[in-house]
């Protein structure tokens, strides 16, 4: 036998492609686990083909006789972004076969790990062996395994092998991890991408907990592959028990349909199917579900209304043993470029709860907006314009007046614009905004007396039958201006204009003359008007900046506002009508506003000033305070938060009067996790509180807390009779490292009951996610009492297991 250290260059250019050839042997084959699912092929091509090889090794050897390349000691392989670590590597020429040996190490491009004693794979990456092998992927996933093989290039099988997705501990390296698969065969199918088990056991905390002869996932990189997925259970005291599995059909890299059928014990068989689509500019999704009902009388409570069979769900009548209910919902969205997108959420079902009652996922809320919507986008100049319609997915029953589904309207369409030029107009920011709608309703929304009892004593007409239809420009200047001694002056100018049709049904104009009657007043209501509203404002702030202490810094900026204005048009006699400004909370966030109404169809008339008070400090400890208190004055003109309309919404606003009431607010927050703030109006003669919160929030180790009161002061005009005291609290405790108890529940002070309430207990790490909550709810008029129980468990790159559990906020 003749053996030399390569003296020449030619035999040296030799080493360096065999040992090329060699590396890319080991990268195609010693690929980790989850990482599979690329051919061979693809790991040739992520090589870049002017890439050099660099060798380092203690020894480089060549034998003519054998046809072998050796290098020996130290041996470091670095091609592509590949490295490759050993104490030894030969290089067969005769057999086509690669041997590394001695604490080989392979690290990927991507940063995948590549450990064993020992290597030997043919040059085809089609055979191979491996002894002690063990991988870690770049996502943290480890395989290990005694011995492992490769057979024809598609079937890799890991003798005696182990799977986890949880981090080795730091501490103690050969502790069991929180959960671990070990099977006496691992089968990866290259060509099928499935990770197949046989006998095995899946281990938790190092415990056997069940042992499974053989089953299957896909690979954990496949993000895309036909197959069951993970199940979920819940409670409901409706619904009763209930099982759900899911099966995913990957019907192309760009479509797919899951189908799931859930059992529920007390009401049967649920199916549902989703199909998803995308395309280069977006995608869209269509979900279809129904149930026949075996059990529709499970949702009869007659204790509150017996008049109407206190049915909950509106399709077929009281008794039917076989309800059918059903929904379909698509939704999608699509750039038509880099400005403007197109998109719709449209939801269609047999009744106004059937989505909310089984939890139809993306369609579930207690609110649903269905709409059809354009919107661009352009640096400061904003355009959506869109179709919508409400669906009030509550479970109140047929006949009750509170029920609101069927008294939602449609809107189409709603526009909103908003342009601000980039270049400054006399000095100062102009802006202008144009907002239209237009409303069709077909069922006249009104409220009467509370508790309900037949008479004409109409409160509030909330949304008028038949169409209504309204176009508003509005255009807003103002410059700011800073003087010497620090007194920052802005002065504002404003023009609003409308135009407005109303085509109101019989019914509704009986309706609003009836509450007219309730209130003294004298209906007028217009089938077409224009209005205007003119501003002229200026705002003063002088921020004072001082120290009370060493590292501690407050300023104090006292404030006033005043707006000349004309009186608002219309209002007084029941002209117009109120869609989107029925929303009024005067408190310290809105003490400023040019205009309180939170919407259009009302415009804030008359002469008014705001004074007020803003303050904020901060202190060397990391503490950190903030306040507002204020009034606001009517100096001219008529008040139009004392002016009625049809929901009475200036009533109880606390700006009613010439004076307002005080609004006031003072915060604080520390550095370690506590924060605490308290808001309220308060009568602007006796200081009686009118309306008040208070909340309150820890969040640390092993303790967080949180709580939540609520006053409001009776409404008569809304229909509460009484003042509404609400408390909500929340804890949540850690009672080891990784385990926490958490609870929470909302006490009605007024109805001396507990609205709802829950509690649970969770367990999670890096790599395990346990949740159980059992939570209640009360119904404030029946007082039924409904429950749900569920539990989830997840399993880092397995999947998760059990149900939804957001009736417990589970506080962290």
């Amino acid at each position: 036998m003749r053996e030399a250290v390569l003296p020449s260059s030619r035999q040296a250019n030799l080493a360096r492609l065999y040992a090329a050839s060699a590396l890319a042997c080991l990268l195609a084959y010693a690929v980790p686990l989850p990482a599979f699912a690329q051919d061979v092929g693809d790991m040739a091509t992520k090589v870049p083909s002017n890439s050099q090889m660099l060798l380092a090794a203690d020894t480089l050897e060549y034998n003519n006789d054998n046809q072998t390349v050796t290098a020996v000691g130290g041996v470091q392989i670095d091609y592509g972004g590949n490295r490759l670590v050993a104490q030894k590597v030969v290089y067969d020429r005769n057999t086509k076969r690669m041997v590394a040996s001695g604490n080989v190490e392979i690290v990927n491009s991507d940063g995948t790990k590549i450990n064993s004693d020992h290597i030997d794979i043919t040059d085809d990456f089609a055979d191979g062996f491996v002894n002690a092998l063990r991988v870690e992927t770049i996502d943290k996933a480890y395989f290990a395994a005694e011995s492992a093989e490769r057979m024809g290039g598609v079937l890799t099988t890991f003798h005696n092998g182990v799977y986890t997705a949880c981090e080795p501990c730091e501490d103690k390296p050969d502790k069991a991890p929180t959960w671990r698969v070990k099977a006496r065969k691992i089968i990866w199918n290259g060509e099928k991408k499935t990770v197949r088990f046989e006998n095995a056991n899946f281990e938790f905390f190092g415990f056997p907990l069940a042992y499974l002869p053989a089953f299957e996932i896909a690979d954990p990189t496949v993000k895309r592959k036909s197959g069951f997925l993970i199940p979920s259970m819940g409670y409901n005291s409706h619904l009763g028990y209930n099982v759900k599995i899911p099966y995913y059909f990957a019907l192309s890299p760009t479509y797919d349909l899951t189908v799931t059928g859930s059992g529920y014990t007390k009401q049967g068989f649920l199916g549902e199917a989703e199909w998803r689509q995308r395309f280069n500019n977006g995608e869209y999704t269509l979900k279809i579900a129904g149930i026949q009902q075996q059990n529709p009388d499970a949702f009869i409570d007659t204790t509150a209304f017996p008049t109407t069979g206190g049915h909950n769900v509106d399709s077929g009548p009281a008794g039917d043993p076989n309800r059918f209910r059903g929904m379909m919902g698509t939704q999608g969205q699509f750039a038509i470029n880099e400005r403007w997108n197109f998109g719709w959420d449209v939801l269609l079902q047999t009744d106004k709860d059937f989505s909310a009652t089984y939890k139809i996922d993306k369609y579930n809320d207690a609110v649903h907006q269905s709409a059809i919507y354009l919107t661009g986008l352009n640096d400061r100049n904003y355009f959506d314009v869109r179709a919508m319609h409400f669906e009030v997915q509550e479970d109140t029953p047929n006949g009750n007046p509170a029920a609101r589904s069927g008294q939602q309207p449609w809107v189409l369409p709603s526009l909103d614009y908003a342009y601000i030029p980039d270049v400054s107009v006399a000095g100062g920011q102009l802006s202008l905004n144009v907002n239209a709608r237009v409303i069709r309703r077909d069922d006249l929304d009104e409220t009467f007396n509370i508790p309900y009892v037949p008479s004409p004593d109409v409160q509030r007409v909330r949304g008028l039958a038949g169409e209504s239809s309204r176009l508003t420009a509005e255009a807003e200047w103002k410059r700011t201006f800073v003087t010497d001694d620090g007194l920052v002056v802005t002065p504002l100018l404003a023009l609003q204009g409308d135009t407005d049709y109303v085509d109101a049904s019989s019914g509704s104009l009986i309706a609003v003359n009836q509450m007219a009657t309730n209130l003294g007043q004298q209906a007028d209501m217009r089938s077409s008007f224009a209005r205007y509203m003119a501003t002229a404002g200026l705002e003063m702030r002088w921020p004072v900046l001082f120290s009370l202490a060493s590292g501690s810094s407050h300023v104090i900026e006292p404030m006033a506002q005043v707006f000349l204005r004309p009186n608002e048009q219309y209002v007084g006699g029941l002209s117009i009508p109120n869609e989107d400004a029925q929303s009024m909370v005067f408190d310290a966030t809105t003490l400023f506003e040019r205009d309180k109404f939170s919407g259009y169809d009302r415009i804030e008339g008359g002469s008014r000033a705001n004074v007020g008070l803003r303050y904020s400090g901060s202190y060397i400890n990391g503490w950190g305070t903030n306040a507002i208190f204020g009034q606001s004055y009517q100096i001219g003109g008529e008040n139009s938060f004392a002016a009625p309309d049809l929901v009475n919404v200036g009533a109880y606003s606390g700006l009613q009067t010439t004076k307002s009431d005080y609004v006031g607010l003072f915060g604080i927050n520390s550095p370690n996790g506590f924060a605490a703030s308290v808001s309220g109006r308060f009568d602007e003669q006796t200081f009686e509180v009118r309306r008040a919160e208070f909340k309150a929030a820890y969040s640390g180790l092993p303790v967080s807390l949180s709580a939540k009161y609520a006053f409001i002061q009776a409404q008569p005009l809304y229909g509460f009779t009484t003042d509404r005291h609400e408390v909500t609290l929340g804890a949540s405790t850690h009672l080891a490292e990784n385990w926490r108890v958490f609870g929470t529940g909302t006490y009605d002070l007024q109805e001396s009951l507990l609205v709802k309430d829950g509690v649970g207990f969770a367990y999670s790490d890096s790599c395990f996610t346990y949740l159980m909550t059992y939570s209640q709810s009360r119904d404030l008029n029946t007082r039924e009492v409904t429950k749900s129980i569920g539990f989830n468990l997840s399993f880092r790159t397995l999947g998760d297991f059990g149900s939804s559990t957001n009736a417990v906020d589970t506080i962290q």
